[in-house]
């Protein structure tokens, strides 16, 4: 499988599925239960595991991801304040690897939106009118273009929305934080000689 983290995202084109709910945390994303390794792959089955399945596994019927027009959407959308609770990074390993690329919500927690900018998962802070049209709309195809931070789909008119720079720098060009240091390394080298000296 091929590391997230370090995929160059330029252009989300995808269908989207709204989980309308606030407050959605880190536990209902990633159930502490399977917090049982540390590799980043394998958590997409877990991914929102206590709202997906009964107690005997089965798929609930009402939750949006079971949905058959869910299937293959690629961009989450949900409300305010998404991510919060305990930092887990596993929360946007789980969202990674059941395939979502993007999550559009009104606000994120400050730990999940850095775990979801370094594990290659685009967190998209809309203002609340345009969640509102896109909470209205599921299953739209929406464009996220990174190079100019703006989410757009037919009937909505881009939109812009905040992503650090840095952050944004490293998605564009498909480099995890150690890569750019290892990138800068004859410039790190050659500072190292001139302070020797």
């Amino acid at each position: 499988m091929s590391d997230p983290r370090t995929a160059a995202i330029r252009n989300i084109h995808a269908r989207t599925v709204v989980l309308a709910a606030d407050d959605v945390d880190t536990d209902q994303i990633i159930p502490a239960r399977f917090l049982t390794t540390t590799r980043r792959d394998g958590f997409g089955d877990a991914l929102f595991a206590d709202w997906r399945f009964d107690r005997d596994g089965g798929p609930r019927p009402g939750f949006a991801l079971n949905a058959p027009e869910a299937r293959g959407a690629a961009v989450l959308v949900a409300g305010r304040n998404f991510g919060c609770g305990s930092s887990r990074e596993h929360a946007a390993w789980a969202l990674r690897d059941y395939g979502f690329r993007a999550v559009v919500a009104a606000s994120f927690a400050d730990i999940f939106r850095n775990n979801a900018l370094k594990n290659g998962l685009l967190p998209v802070a809309v203002p609340a009118a345009a969640l509102a049209w896109l909470t209205a709309h599921p299953g739209v195809e929406v464009t996220i273009d990174l190079e100019s931070a703006t989410l757009a789909a037919p009937g909505l008119r881009a939109v812009p929305f905040p992503v650090e720079p840095f952050a944004r720098y490293r998605l564009l060009n498909g480099i995890d934080e150690l890569g750019y240091l290892l990138s800068k390394s004859s410039a790190i080298d050659a500072f190292e000689r001139s302070r020797d000296a």
